[in-house]
This record gives structure tokens, sequence and C-alpha cells, in this order.
């Protein structure tokens, strides 16, 4: 097996994967449970069959390639990443990774391996969690994590539910938990995925394993106020939701300085009702996401938010609901997969460097509860979540080389 030849065919199935976007030209936008997620779905289980796999889609809309091993009723070794994408994303997060999958099993088969145990390429549906707030919706169900009234509860900003979104793309949410999969049966999880940052590309490293992920909180919080004349209502008798709302906002990045340590805060959405310049605002919405290493500066950012509303949403006169999208604790990826990683990384003359991941990723869901283990490649300049999002396709091909060696150990135990 030549680099070049592995090199080739991941270039041809990513630059395929590039058609099935809402904005051509303008990056990639994939959002779950949409036409261009069916087109990618669709090619993903035909890559799959072409390797040889037993190809099916399951009830959240995972696509599942399987290599059987003598004894199936081991537990697997699986390894993928998400196929949806952000608004005007790139072209790499996440379905690189599950390109990568496909061509471990394409590697493994080509090397004549026989597994004792089956190995698992998965395509996730709705990691991003981007059209509906939330995040890991493919893994989660795939761990027993989501179920009929999560699927209700959940609405895209057109106020259509992942419950309505899964119905049009031809599933029955109502088997939902059809997802899940028996309590044992996976035994080790793999992910290749581009940095989404800039230390591998500055300091020329081609290897990045990943040895933590931090934990995410997201939240949605509505501010209620009263509509009123811009002109006419005086400062002392208003109550402005927008004027409420921005006195938190303006100390949540704040927040997240103080506690240093790589602890990141962002609010990403701000809307406000009903949105006249001359009209002081009855509502308004915003997001805040909120990161860290370390669970306690998460939880205790989330605290400040809540007591700084409480203060001035009182000062105010009004009051504020606060919707949670997601709660997820920093994981620590397997130490022995790394370690093998890392031998692999030495007999190929790979540079590599130790460092954690600032981005969720199906990893982190999965990395709860299973053994699991995240391989980075570089991400020119560091950008991602935008159309520049750039990796070299040989890049890709490096990982899939490691990561095939630690499938092929794992799966002969």
């Amino acid at each position: 097996m030549e680099i070049e030849e592995v090199t080739g065919r991941i270039a041809e199935n990513l630059e395929h994967l590039k058609r099935y976007t809402a904005t051509p030209g303008d990056g990639c936008t994939r959002l779950p449970f949409t036409k261009e997620a069916r087109e990618a779905a669709e090619y993903l289980k035909s890559l799959m069959t072409e390797a040889g796999l037993e190809v099916r889609e399951d009830a959240a809309g995972n696509v599942i390639g399987v290599m059987k091993g003598e004894d199936p009723a081991l537990p697997c070794v699986m390894m993928g990443s998400h196929y949806d994408s952000v608004v005007n994303g790139g072209d790499f997060d996440g379905i690189a990774g599950a390109v990568c999958a496909i061509e471990v099993a394409r590697q493994l088969k080509e090397k004549g391996v026989t597994p004792k145990r089956n190995f698992v390429a998965v395509g996730f549906c709705d990691e991003e969690g981007m059209r509906f707030g939330t995040g890991y919706f493919g893994s989660g169900a795939m761990l027993g994590n989501r179920d009929v009234e999560y699927c209700k509860k959940f609405k895209d900003t057109d106020g259509v539910s992942i419950y309505d979104a899964m119905k049009s793309y031809g599933l029955d949410p109502e088997k939902i938990t059809d997802a899940k999969w028996p309590e044992g049966s996976i035994g080790h999880f793999l992910e290749a995925h581009i940095e989404q940052g800039p230390v591998l590309d500055a300091e020329n490293i081609e290897i990045g394993l990943v040895d933590c992920i931090v934990g995410i909180q997201r939240y949605m919080v509505t501010v209620h106020g009263r509509a009123d004349h811009a002109g006419t209502t005086p400062m002392d008798m208003r109550l402005d939701a927008v004027d409420a709302a921005t006195k938190v906002i303006s100390k949540i990045a704040d927040w997240a300085r103080e506690k240093a340590d790589g602890t990141v805060s962002t609010v990403g959405y701000i809307n406000t009702v009903p949105g006249g310049m001359n009209i002081v605002a009855e509502e308004c919405q915003f997001t805040v996401d909120i990161r860290s290493k370390n669970n306690d500066n998460i939880n205790d950012i989330a605290n400040r938010i809540r007591a700084a509303l409480d203060r001035e949403v009182k000062a105010m006169g009004g009051s504020y609901d606060i919707e949670t999208k997601l709660v997820i604790t920093p994981v620590n990826l397997s130490q022995e997969m790394l370690g093998i990683m890392e031998e692999s990384c030495k007999a190929h003359g790979y540079s590599y460097k130790y460092l954690p991941s600032g981005a969720g990723h199906d990893a982190l869901e999965i990395g709860q509860v299973l053994p699991t283990v995240m391989l980075f490649v570089p991400s020119k300049e560091g950008r991602s979540h935008c159309p520049v999002e750039f990796t070299k396709y040989s890049d890709f091909a490096k990982a899939s080389v490691i990561m095939t060696e630690l499938a092929e150990k794992l799966l002969s135990e």
C-alpha cells in the first residue's frame, strides 16, 4: 500500500462530498435532516459498500458499515465522525473523519486482516447541533441518550422540531431508541479529525495525539421585558429586555478570561423582539457556550450568569427563562491507545505532539462511557468553521495509516 494511493482515494472522496452543500461557493452548509445531508449519507453508504462493508442507516440517521469479525458477539472497534456541518463551514470538519474510517476499513482489507471482532465505520448525524442548538445527536442516540421527548423538545429557528425534521428526512422519530447499541457491544471508539486550531500547523507537526477533550455547556437565555415607544418612554420607566440582557452578556467573556486554563465562553446568537429601531425590546434572546478542561470552571461561569440575570432582571422589573441545550463533562482519552499511536508515529517517522481538544466531537459524547481516542491533523492557520478551512489530503492519509495500525492491534485482541 502506497501513501500516494491512499491520498488519492481520500482526495477523490472528499472532493466529491464538497458538492453536497446548500451554499455552493460559500463553504459547506450541510445541516441535519436536509437534502444535502441525505446526499452525503447516501454517498457514504456507497463508499462503505465498495469497501466491502455491510451497510445500514439507523433510527437516528447514522450511517454504519460493518466489517465482520470471527466472533461478532465480541465488543467491536468503532471509528467515525460526523457528516453534518455548520452554516458556511469547511469541507473537512467531521466528514473527513468519516471518510478516514472507511479508508481504514479498506486498508485492513488490503492487508488481509482477519479481525477477531467487528470493525465498524460510522458517519454520525448532527454532531454540530447547529440547526437545533443541541449537539451529538447521532452518537448520543447510539448510547441511548436520545428519546422521543428530546426529539419533540428542540426546534430550529423556523420552529421545526427534530421530531418533524426526522420524519421529513425519512426516519421514524418514534423509533429513535432503536439506535441504542446494547451495553458492552462497543469496545473502543476511534476518531480522526482536523485540529480546528493553529498549533500543529504553526509548529509543522504532522499528527496530534489528543489526550483530553473539553466539557461543554450550552444555554438559550430569554429575557422578558415590555415593548414601549423609544422616544416617549422615560429611561426610569422602561422594562428594556436588551438593557438587562447586555449587562449580563458584557461580563461573560471576562469571566472566562478570569478562569484562564483554556476556559472559553461565547455568546454567538442574539435576537430581539419585536426588533424595531424605535421600539424598546420586550424580549432579548441569546445563546451561551462555555467550554473548559475543568468542569468546575464551566459550572462557576454558568452560576454567575444565573446570578447576574437574577440581579439585572429584578432591577429592570421583568423576568427571564434559561433553557439548557447541552451539558457534557470533559473527558480524558485512552492512554493505552495513545501509546499505540505514538509508537506508530515513531515507526513511520511522523512528527507528533500531545494536545487537548478545545472543540467538542462525537468522541466527547462517546468518551464519557467508553475507551476513546482521537487523532488530529493540521488545519491551515488554524482556520475552521469557515469556507477557507483547509487540510492537505496527504495529512489525512498519514492519519489513516496510524489509525489502521491501531485498529489492527485492537481487532486482534
